[in-house]
């Protein structure tokens, strides 16, 4: 007889564990659940439509470090499943991936469904049982091993193992069932978000972009640097969104409310730029300041700051003063914002928390609080940074997964 496997969730994570086993061995009988009437619908919006399937990194340590949550366990499980595997996965499928400047990766076909027709035909392919609009509603340990299984429709059956990858939960009350079984919960908040900067001027220079700026929590040393984007709402951008990601917790204990600065120039010291700035007053004193400063910033951006700084653009470099040049070093090196609320990085919503890592076995991803049940994706307190990373970890907890239940 065959063992029979249930997989609750029909995410990345869901889809990779189900079809990881179901292909490892033809012992089991695989079964997928997916509560809502939608399969794989983070990978259909995931990078605008075109599904980022993962990054290339390909050294183990530094693809660890994208996860401000994870980055231990992750970094053991990666020795088992890593990018290089998940691109020959699909390549070996008939996906071809590319890699684009900033090292997120894509189908060639920069078309997701691509990559939802390639785990669905897998899945067929293995004999997946899928159901939707399907819920597991409550799961209790048999005695003699394996689990009684309610659905929601109301159905009763068995199984031997369980797969739990059910994504992430706005609210710790998503993951009850779950703590039911004797796991500890770390409370979710959200990760990945962008910056909103309410009745600020800034606002008004909406699509302007510089690459690299350095934005950093103000009080603090967490600071990032990377592409900054000027919003209709704020600010946006991968400096901003890492930011967010690596502070996720203490945003959440500020409640949203706290002090950002920008350094427009990166890592642009106070004395070279102070310096930069009195050397062309001094060699062209009858040159207007806003049509020569030493810097390459969009040109609104250039106007804005000296807007801030009561600078004429007009003006001649003999008349700026030793304050205004100060301004200008303060604003360019240390512009502050005060942020007042988040917006959701598009679609895509991601949290922190979940399963407590402590309580599962990541050579299988088995949990230590209940035998036979196993965990992948972000239903674990595992998240990464924007470009790839958290599929990445959905691949890979879904293959240790899959692989374990079979153990």
């Amino acid at each position: 007889m065959k063992r029979k496997v249930i997989v609750i969730g029909g995410g990345a994570a869901g889809f990779f564990s189900a079809i990881t086993c179901a292909q490892a061995s033809k012992e089991v009988e695989v079964t997928l659940f997916e509560k809502s009437s939608k399969l794989l619908s983070k990978v259909a919006v995931s990078g605008g439509g075109r599904c980022n399937v993962t990054h290339a990194c390909f050294d183990n340590k530094i693809l660890s470090a994208s996860y401000p949550r994870g980055e231990k366990q992750l970094k053991s499980a990666f020795s088992r499943f890593t990018t290089t595997d998940t691109v020959n996965w699909f390549e070996s499928r008939g996906v071809k991936l590319k890699t684009e400047a900033d090292g997120r990766m894509f189908p060639k076909t920069d078309d997701s469904q691509t990559i939802i027709d390639c785990l669905m035909k897998e899945a067929k392919k293995a004999k997946v049982t899928i159901q939707t609009e399907v819920g597991v509603k409550d799961i209790r340990p048999r005695f003699d091993g394996g689990f009684f299984v309610e659905l929601t429709s109301g159905e009763q059956m068995e199984c031997d193992k369980i797969i739990v990858a059910t994504g992430g939960s706005p609210k710790i009350e998503g993951f009850e069932w779950i703590k039911k079984l004797g796991h500890q919960i770390v409370e979710p908040v959200p990760s990945l978000f962008t910056f909103n900067i309410p009745n600020n001027p800034i606002i008004e220079l909406q699509g302007i972009a510089v690459d690299p700026a350095k934005v950093k929590i103000a009080d603090t040393k967490i600071e990032f640097a990377g592409p900054v984007l000027v919003t209709h709402w704020g600010l946006s951008g991968p400096a901003v969104l890492k930011l967010s990601s690596f502070c996720a917790r203490l945003l959440a204990e500020k409640e949203y409310d706290f002090n950002i600065q920008i350094s427009w120039l990166n890592n642009k010291k106070e004395d070279a730029l102070r310096q930069e700035l009195f050397n062309i007053k001094a060699a062209n004193p009858t040159k207007h300041i806003g049509n020569l400063l030493p810097v390459v910033l969009p040109k609104r951006l250039v106007e804005f700051i000296l807007q801030k700084c009561g600078i004429n653009p007009d003006k001649r470099w003999a008349d700026v003063t030793k304050e205004e040049i100060q301004l200008l070093q303060e604003h360019f090196l240390y512009d502050t914002y005060h942020v007042q609320g988040k917006t959701t990085f598009k679609e895509e919503f991601v949290t922190c928390g979940g399963v407590n890592l402590d309580d599962v076995d990541f050579k299988t991803m088995e949990s230590k609080r209940c035998k036979g049940l196993h965990f992948a994706g972000e239903v674990l307190d595992i998240d990464g940074i924007t470009g790839g990373f958290n599929f990445q970890a959905a691949w890979t907890t879904g293959f240790i997964a899959g692989n374990g239940v079979l153990k």
